[in-house]
């Protein structure tokens, strides 16, 4: 398979796979609860994280999820070794979605599933990255439309009717979809599971939902006093569960076995044309970047539950990896640009990186984006074949340039 890679030698990432010792002291005892690290206490036959079929690495092992709708063509881009491994077709794809290991391709036929091989399981106070084989792993049912979110138990799917099911994600792990259950309700947007449970915001989505807490058998335990009018995106933060609403945010968290609510509003009244339409993160990031109108982007900082306003040029896409770095913003312009996210200072900007710049800001995962996380930022440019590694830490330096013989029109980022 064709890569051309193009590489700023000053400071790139290693282009080879570091070596790990299984770690065997300092981690504690095996999570029993957490599929993904495997089953049984640790011992001597069974180091601790220990995965049948994997190979447990000393960092993250990022790969990209690649697809062009229009031909089927789909890669995963390994940029740990740079190597582009070709996978079966799939045509039609309306918008491309991970976990932070599997990739979703959701279509008019149903959702097929891709094991990408890398990912990332958090003990709190300690890490394991993992890769392994890239492997189909079935498909869902639902299509085009359905919303699909995780954690290290269940794989929750609700359907453009807003009918949602779970699955075992031990299943997923094994390459077997395996059963459905079923959840009650109506849904106006994902289910998205969190603290052992399963949130909701029950309605159609076109006027007020109510947020619900359900068990992972699909009981319902809590209903906190809180409601959403349109919802709009969601996100998984340290600090809790994001849903964006008209109005703000609602930011639903967990405390020994409670669950609160708490708006988190924008403080003004916006138009409906410039509120937060998606909400987009690093992995793990307590703060969430949003396209706000033409030529504007939200910020929300969940730790100090405030929306913050960058007046920018028109934009394609925009992300942030939080925690004091730059909001990223593509623009019309065809370039990558960093702003300060408290002053809204302009600080740096790329060459022209898109060789064709669509019409509208990027939704999910369609058209261009930026994926980004603990190091790089990436941008894919569909009609130039490339994708771009930017270290957002260097002034915004391209690190990496990868030439591709497809378009990557739908990227997502595994390993997370």
């Amino acid at each position: 398979m064709f890569l051309s890679v193009r590489r700023n030698v000053t400071a790139g990432v290693p282009a080879a796979l570091t070596a790990l010792a299984l770690l065997t002291a300092g981690c504690g005892e095996q999570d029993d609860n957490n599929p993904a690290s495997g089953a049984g206490r640790a011992t001597s036959a069974t180091p601790h994280g220990y995965v049948a079929g994997a190979q447990e690495a000393a960092g993250q092992q990022s790969r990209l999820v690649l697809n062009d709708p229009r031909t089927g063509d789909t890669r995963v881009l390994d940029l740990i070794t740079e190597k582009v491994h070709d996978v079966p077709r799939t045509r039609g794809t309306a918008e491309l979605a991970t976990d932070g290991r599997f990739g979703y391709f959701h279509a008019s036929g149903g959702t097929r599933i891709l094991d990408a091989g890398a990912w990332t399981v958090d003990h709190g106070d300690h890490v394991h990255y993992y890769r392994a084989a890239i492997r189909d792993a079935g498909r869902l049912p639902a299509a085009t439309g359905a919303r699909v979110r995780s954690d290290a138990a269940v794989t929750a799917v609700v359907d453009e009717n807003g009918r949602a099911v779970t699955y075992r994600r031990a299943g997923l792990e094994k390459g077997r979809v395996g059963s459905p259950r079923p959840l009650p309700g109506t849904h106006a947007g994902a289910v998205v599971p969190y603290a052992e449970h399963l949130l909701t915001l029950t309605g159609d989505g076109k006027r007020t939902s109510r947020v619900e807490v359900y068990d992972r058998e699909g009981r319902r335990v809590a209903s906190p006093h809180a409601r959403c009018e349109e919802p709009r995106g969601d996100a998984v933060t340290r600090r809790g569960v994001v849903f964006g609403c008209a109005d703000g945010a609602l930011l639903v968290s967990e405390d020994d076995g409670g669950f609160t609510a708490a708006e988190i509003p924008y403080g003004a009244d916006v138009p409906a044309g410039e509120r937060a339409s998606s909400l987009r993160h690093r992995a793990g990031s307590d703060t969430l970047t949003s396209p706000g109108g033409d030529a504007a982007v939200w910020v929300l900082d969940v730790t100090e539950r405030t929306w913050t306003r960058t007046e920018t040029g028109p934009v394609v896409a925009t992300n942030t990896a939080g925690e004091g770095s730059a909001l990223l913003v593509l623009e019309t312009d065809g370039a990558l640009h960093g702003y300060d996210i408290a002053t809204g200072k302009h600080l740096a900007k790329t060459k022209r990186l898109l060789t064709q710049v669509p019409k509208t800001p990027a939704t999910d995962s369609t058209g261009p984006l930026i994926e980004v996380d603990r190091s790089r930022a990436y941008v894919n440019d569909p009609e130039g074949k490339r994708v771009y590694e930017i270290d957002y830490n260097d002034g915004l330096r391209i690190a990496r340039t990868f030439d591709l013989d497809m378009k990557p029109v739908l990227m997502a980022e595994t390993g997370r």
